[in-house]
């Protein structure tokens, strides 16, 4: 449980990096909008947190997290549901099935950080509709012409 509430995350960040360096235009596209989108799912999640200060499950009930560090900042929303919902919704925006893939990763994550014990099942939900938000506003700005030297798509 640990691994999935701790390290999922890096590992669709990785998925992310062999998109960007699989030979392409759009896998590099896919790849930035999916990367930029996970930034700013995770700087607003993580004001939210300032802003909104809530108490870790672990600190009320008492029992341990199963996570390989301890966090110690607020529980609400929850920045590896933002980011990895970000991702997942990214890349099924660009292609559905490796989207599907990418989705069944952020949804074991969100599972995972409940079930460690330091995310209520909100916390995973707002940080989740936070992630396809910004996905979704990253898409539309569409930031392939950064890629392409200012060529739009046909």
């Amino acid at each position: 449980m640990a691994f999935i509430a701790s390290f999922l995350i890096w590992i669709m960040f990785g998925g992310l990096l062999v998109l960007w360096l699989v030979d392409g235009r759009i896998k590099k596209e896919q790849a930035l909008h999916a990367f930029l989108a996970a930034l700013i799912a995770w700087v607003v999640a993580e004001m939210l947190k300032n802003l909104i200060p809530s108490i870790r499950p672990f600190q009320i009930n008492g029992y341990v997290p199963l996570t390989f560090t301890i966090p110690t900042d607020s529980s609400f929303p929850s920045s590896h549901a933002a980011a990895t919902f970000a991702m997942a919704t990214s890349v099924w925006l660009h292609n559905k099935k490796l989207g599907i893939i990418f989705m069944v990763g952020a949804v074991l994550t969100c599972v995972g950080r409940i079930i460690a014990n330091v995310h209520y099942p909100f916390d995973v939900a707002t940080g989740g509709f936070l992630g396809i938000a910004s996905s979704v506003v990253v898409a539309r700005l569409h930031l392939g012409k950064l890629i392409s030297g200012g060529k739009s798509k046909p």
